[in-house]
């Protein structure tokens, strides 16, 4: 393991991070607000430590290996996200404990969503600017930027890409080299969020609000500028219908884009078995909430439909958006959403959850090993556009799979050890490792009141999520350590 180096990285990557704390700054004086005094402090503590880590090794240029991709990446992401805390800890005016403030901006940072404030409307415009650019980082992943503007990582860029770049594409490249499909992602993450900005702008929304909401739809985060998140615009259908427009392009994956972009036909989409279960997945659930609501009698036909295909679209993106206190709807509808959850998005997009391509996998094996029963001598291979899937890929989904519900059901068990009530602890944790937010019971409003402890927990599933474990529980292994 070479540390010199890891430390090298890691400080260069915590100082382009302290960058990021500019922006409010500014935002600060536009709105002329006290908060830039903190921001600035931040600012000024973060890159010094940044500088300390990489000025001692700022002249080594020892190639990486994968182990030293997997320790920085992990590493990155939870230091970032206690850094990244700073400001909320820092500023008088939310008043939040050490513990609140990491949630905080681990949630944002993970594009959870979670959030320990309330009276969002009454809060500094750089808070809430912070919160939500939070968001938009690590939706992206800070690593891939941090790769698309650093030729300094030489060859290791390799490893770090493919460990680092969950939330985006880390199966494949789009391009033959790994700096360019950095920084192909990057436009076009960058690209999807002005479109989302202009859309929302020009449909209403003030400019503050729609860029800090464009943030978080892109990147499927969730965090709103208000209490009432989208539902603050529910008199507007066309800033609802640009939500779900964006909700849905961001669910898809970015290699689709790519290629669509590229090619200027929409056909990759029609013809992408994921892409069009995830779609299927999506129309049929919207509708079957839309009519449960309406037979409820909870909504008018226009109003459950309204308010079904919003909410069942920002549940399974993992976005985490709401209109309405969804919580409290009839029957197995509030469960049902966030099982739904579990499906997540496409895989190589900025959603969460266990990602539709790996549970079409899985389906099409079961569906073999069922005609493998009928037709014992018969040969039913496992395919994906027409091409077999290896026994190593399908072994290794079904692994993932196996340890998503270990670890989801561990973090349950925790939570009902702290205290929680069994849907408050099941909905929490389901929120936190689909990277989801909104939760039932004593977290549907918020996370604020609940103890220190499951704040600790959820933070920990939520970089597992982000992460999607195995980068995470791989240097839990003794293996990983060994020379």
């Amino acid at each position: 393991m070479n540390f010199s180096m890891i430390s090298k990285v890691l400080g260069m990557l915590m100082m382009i991070f302290s960058l990021t704390l500019l922006p409010p700054i500014l935002v600060a004086s536009i709105y002329n607000e006290t908060t830039h005094q903190d921001f600035f402090l931040s600012f000024a503590i973060i890159f010094s430590i940044g500088m300390l880590m990489w000025l001692p090794f700022s002249r080594k240029t020892v190639v990486l290996r994968t182990r030293d991709g997997f320790l920085i990446t992990v590493m990155f992401w939870l230091e970032l996200g206690i850094v990244g805390a700073l400001p909320f800890y820092l500023t008088d005016v939310i008043n939040l404990s050490f513990t609140d403030a990491v949630f905080e901006s681990m949630s944002g940072l993970t594009t959870t969503g979670a959030t320990v404030l309330s009276g969002l409307d009454f809060l500094p415009k750089s808070i809430l600017y912070y919160r939500q650019q939070l968001q938009w980082l690590g939706g992206i992943g800070i690593v891939v930027i941090a790769i698309a503007v650093m030729p300094m990582l030489g060859v290791g860029v390799v490893q770090l890409y493919r460990v680092g770049a969950t939330g985006t594409t880390s199966d494949s490249k789009l391009t033959p080299r790994i700096t360019e499909t950095a920084k192909v992602l990057f436009i076009l993450y960058i690209c999807l969020t002005l479109a989302c900005l202009t859309a929302y702008w020009a449909a209403g929304m003030t400019f503050f609000d729609a860029l800090s909401h464009s943030f978080s739809t892109v990147a499927i985060g969730g965090f709103s500028t208000h209490d009432a998140s989208m539902g603050f615009f529910e008199n507007n259908p066309a800033i609802i219908s640009i939500c779900i427009v964006f909700m849905i392009l961001s669910g898809l994956s970015f290699g689709l884009h790519y290629y669509a972009w590229i090619r200027q036909s929409l056909f990759h989409y029609l013809h992408n078995q994921e892409a069009k279960l995830y779609l299927t997945m999506l129309l049929a659930g919207a509708i079957l909430v839309s009519l449960c609501l309406y037979f409820n009698g909870t909504y008018s036909q226009s109003e459950s439909m309204y308010h079904g295909v919003f909410q069942f679209v920002s549940i399974m993106t993992t976005t985490g958006f709401v209109t309405d206190k969804f919580t409290s709807w009839p029957s197995f509808l509030p469960f049902f959403l966030i099982f739904f959850s579990f499906f997540g998005a496409c895989a190589g997009s900025t959603g969460g959850g266990i990602k539709v391509g790996r549970l079409l996998i899985i389906a099409k094996q079961i569906m073999s090993h069922v005609y493998k029963l009928i037709h014992p001598n018969g040969v039913f291979p496992v395919k994906i556009k027409n091409r077999h899937v290896p026994h190593s890929i399908s072994d290794g989904i079904w692994a993932f799979f196996g340890i998503y519900l270990a670890v989801f059901y561990f973090m349950l068990l925790l939570l009902m050890a702290s205290g929680l009530d069994y849907a408050s602890s099941w909905s929490a944790a389901a929120a936190s490792l689909n990277n989801l937010g909104p939760g039932l019971g004593e977290v549907s409003e918020h996370y604020g009141n609940i103890n220190a402890f499951a704040k600790w927990v959820l933070c920990f599933g939520m970089i597992l999520g982000r992460l999607e474990i195995f980068t995470l529980l791989v240097l839990l292994t003794p293996m990983f350590w060994r020379k």
